[in-house]
């Protein structure tokens, strides 16, 4: 019968950070693309801008965060319609959801009132 012994202090750990985890993910994720197409433009295009500039416009209409939304939105439809790569397409879109989560965040520490429309 054979014996193996196994020296720990010679074993070598990979520790690849959490950013090349993220981006080696989104790179295998190309296989998924039109399945990203969607889930990005339907997120983004159907609920989550229109809830952003909803909450934008109940805070007071700040202008400059007006832009920050229309950015953040077209950040994920351009690469998208410009069939660009999922290691490009899926960080951008991530970004923006967290773009606007954090611009909904903000209007509701200014508080959201219907009179701020107006």
């Amino acid at each position: 019968m054979e014996t193996t012994f196994f020296n720990s202090s010679q074993a070598e750990f990979k520790h690849e950070s959490l950013i090349k985890r993220f981006f080696t993910w989104c790179k295998d994720q190309e296989k998924n693309r039109l399945i990203w197409l969607g889930i990005a433009l339907t997120v983004h295009g159907c609920v989550l801008t229109p809830i952003t500039f909803m909450a934008v416009a109940f805070s007071g209409l700040n202008l400059f965060l007006v832009y920050v939304v229309i950015a953040a939105m077209a950040a994920t439809v351009i690469p998208n319609l410009a069939a660009q790569p999922t290691k490009v397409t899926l960080p951008l879109f991530f970004l923006s959801v967290i773009i606007d989560v954090l611009i909904i965040i903000y209007s509701l520490t200014q508080g959201l009132s219907a009179g701020n429309v107006y």
